[in-house]
């Protein structure tokens, strides 16, 4: 009997053993796991590494390349283009304007009423719609005919009943968010398609002649009589409302900025001359590069994957169309390198499935168990029941993402301010030193990463009070 108890224990002690040495090994195994996927959130914090003296290079080089813009045509990846607006909004605008604004994956038709005084906008419609998919790859003119419908639509539904005739004249105002060079106010062609368009017949056409036509098709009389990038009409909105606005900046599914700039400083137009003795350039600043912008092999991979490789690489590290797909190749490769997702989804490798606002709406979930975080990675990208600590690592991974895209902006708008002297250094004007005192300055700053993503507003307005010191970042207003 006592053999008996005796290999019983040593069988029960084995055994225990041998379940020891699985949990351990299992814990071992789990840490290896989990010191390699900190491995890859490490490496993405040290590539996306946004130091204040980086962004103060990033900033010089954007002023640098704004100057070479100015001085020669191709002269800078900066295209800083002519607007020929010279005069903005002053606020003793009356009467009632349509506008038309496209630029993204939604356009907008607006009719507005003017009262005269500034701030004083008596009423305004407007219809917002979004662009078909397909129209965004399809011929100019399926594009064009479809936002003339929608116009037509638009005037014969005014509230007031009156003047809805086809036949009866209307001005225009047309916001064309892509880059344009223009011959006139109302007048340009497509120099290319930005923010996922691709339509190749439209190409070097004239954008205003487009529309028109396309509205003539339609039985509606309406004449393009300006035709202006969004920064423009976000710069023309700021000051209408504050006449201290010299520079406006979009960021939401693209980006760009543009400008007031002094004639005299715009040296490739030799003789250009305005009464005003300015005009708003439009700088196409998604295009900017330059060595100091923090690059990482996720950053690399989505270049060589995107229609136009080799461009639009500035607005690729901070705009609203590709932040969210940053984020995903980065949780691919973690996903790749460990089974902390569990199997590798499928969903994770389709391009721009995790959207920005989604990515967003991670990055700000507060609740104590990442509930949002849970259910976007369970109902988008297919991966379930994911534990609270890898929940916290996919915020961490938005965080890293948004805040240098956030502070690349900051340095952006720096840039600016610096080129025109506003950055109370001196700034480079037209190749001199300029010795103005500072002034309040204010920056209108339009599209939905600024105006609805709480931590991306934040991270912006921190870093461009570190670049330019507190007591410069005061007189400056990011409205």
């Amino acid at each position: 009997m006592g053999k008996v108890v005796v290999g019983l224990a040593l069988t029960v002690a084995a055994a225990a053993c041998a379940v020891a040495a699985v949990v351990v090994g299992r814990r071992v195994k789990s840490k290896r796991k989990w010191k390699k996927v900190l491995g890859v959130l490490r490496e993405l914090e040290e590539s996306c590494d946004t130091t204040v003296g980086r962004l103060k290079q990033v900033v010089d080089a954007m002023a640098v390349e704004m100057h070479a813009g100015l001085a020669s045509e191709g002269g800078s990846k900066l295209k800083m283009l002519l607007t020929f607006v010279e005069n903005l909004p002053n606020g003793s605008e009356k009467g009632t304007y349509y506008a038309l604004d496209l630029g993204g994956t939604n356009f907008r038709v607006l009719r507005v009423q003017l009262g005269g005084t500034r701030s004083s906008i008596l009423g305004h419609d407007v219809d917002r719609r979004p662009i078909p998919p397909e129209l965004m790859t399809s011929t100019s003119q399926d594009l064009f005919d479809f936002i003339a419908l929608s116009l037509v639509e638009f005037v014969e539904s005014e509230e007031d009943g009156i003047n809805t005739s086809r036949d009866r004249d209307r001005d225009l105002g047309f916001t064309f968010s892509f880059p344009v060079k223009q011959s006139s106010v109302s007048s340009g062609i497509l120099i290319k398609w930005t923010k996922g368009f691709v339509i190749p017949d439209m190409v070097g056409k004239e954008v205003a002649g487009c529309l028109e036509q396309a509205l003539s098709r339609q039985g509606l009389n309406m004449r393009v009589v300006a035709l202006v990038n969004d920064t423009v009409g976000t710069l023309a909105l700021g000051h209408y409302h504050d006449a201290d606005t010299v520079a406006a900046v979009i960021i939401g599914t693209g980006t760009n900025a543009c400008y007031l700039e002094r004639t005299d400083a715009i040296i490739k137009c030799q003789g250009l001359f305005t009464t005003s003795g300015a005009m708003v350039v439009n700088m196409e600043w998604g295009n900017f590069w330059s060595s100091h912008l923090p690059r990482t092999t996720y950053d690399i991979d989505l270049d060589a994957d995107s229609p136009n490789p080799n461009d639009q690489g500035f607005e690729k590290l901070i705009s609203g169309m590709y932040l969210g797909d940053i984020v995903r190749r980065v949780i691919l490769r973690m996903s790749q390198e460990t089974d902390i997702f569990g199997s590798v989804s499928s969903r994770l490798s389709v391009p721009f499935i995790l959207r920005t606002p989604l990515m967003a709406a991670m990055h700000e979930d507060d609740s104590p168990d990442l509930r949002e975080v849970g259910k976007i990675l369970r109902e988008i990208l297919e991966i379930p029941d994911i534990p609270l600590k890898v929940r916290k690592l996919v915020v961490k991974v938005c965080d890293v993402i948004t805040r240098r895209a956030a502070r690349l902006a900051a340095a952006g708008i720096a840039g600016i301010l610096k080129k025109i002297g506003r950055d109370g250094s001196g700034g480079l004007t037209g190749g001199r030193r300029s010795d103005n005192k500072m002034k309040r300055t204010v920056v209108a700053v339009e599209g939905s990463l600024y105006t609805s993503y709480t931590m991306f507003r934040e991270y912006l307005n921190e870093a461009l009070s570190e670049i330019l010191g507190e007591e410069v970042a005061q007189h400056v207003i990011l409205k």
